[in-house]
Parts: C-alpha cells; structure tokens; sequence
C-alpha cells in the first residue's frame, strides 16, 4: 500500500510474562510524537460507522487497545503528493500498532467482527468545544471512493 503524505504506521511491541503483558502506545522519545494535547478513548459499536472527519491543525495518534477496527484514511488535501490515495487499516490486538494521521486528511472507522471496538487517539491539540478543529462528511459521501460494506471475495 502506498501510504498518503504524511501518514506514519509503527509496529508496537507486546511485551508478555506470567501476570499479563505491556504494551507502549506512544513515548515522547519516539520520533512519532509531536507534542501532547490531550488523551482520549473512543469506542464503536459493531455495524457502527464513524465517518468522515479531518482536522485542520490537530494531528491524530491512534492505537486500537481493544477488539479489531478498520481505520480507513483518505487524502483530499490538492496540493498532496498522494492526493486522492485512501488507506485502510486493520488494526486491535491482531495487530498492534500506533496510527500517525495528519490534518486535512480524511479518516474514520468500524468495528470489524462482533465486539465494540476502542481505539486510545493522542492528538496535538486540546479539544475546543467552542470552535471544534473537525470537519464532517457522511460516511457515504460520494466524494469519497470508498464503500464501507465488508467485501466478500
């Protein structure tokens, strides 16, 4: 997969013993982290799409701690080097990573199988409920080439 301008996927490391196991999310000598806004976790239920959304400022950290989510990212930003690209992710505890989505790039989400999902997002900027940094499109909207059905091949 060819990932859109600025999009960065790590493999996080599962570190198991006798009384459960670790799991490092994000770390401020990673090169992955920016800066801290504010921690938050977001869950959805299965058949649930949460979609479309991009912020202008705020880069977005994902790590899906419980269940299986598609993450599916689309870049509408004209002056990209990868304008148009759509990305999808099949991220939880199949397989662990840390997500690096950054502004003015589409993206949203759905439980896969038939538990709710939670996925742990460590932006860079604290929510402003005045004047929220989001922007939303339905999640069919048509100006987006990508179909939420699972596809049965």
């Amino acid at each position: 997969m060819n990932l859109i301008d600025g999009v960065i996927v790590k493999k996080l490391k599962v570190i198991p013993d006798e009384r459960g196991y670790l799991m490092e999310m994000l770390r401020r000598d990673w090169p992955e982290f920016m800066t801290f806004g504010q921690a938050y976790v977001t869950a959805a239920y299965p058949g649930v799409i949460k979609a479309w959304h991009y912020h202008q400022r705020q880069w977005d950290h994902f790590v899906c701690v419980s269940g299986m989510a598609r993450v599916v990212l689309y870049d509408a930003r004209k002056n990209s080097s990868t304008f148009g690209e759509v990305n999808v992710f099949h991220m939880g505890y199949l397989n662990p990573v840390l997500l690096k989505i950054p502004p003015e790039v589409y993206h949203g989400f759905t439980a896969e199988g038939s538990e709710a999902i939670l996925i742990v997002n460590v932006p860079t900027e604290v929510y402003n409920y005045q004047q929220p940094d989001e922007y939303r499109l339905p999640y069919n909207d048509p100006s987006i080439p990508y179909s939420w059905e699972v596809l049965h091949r």
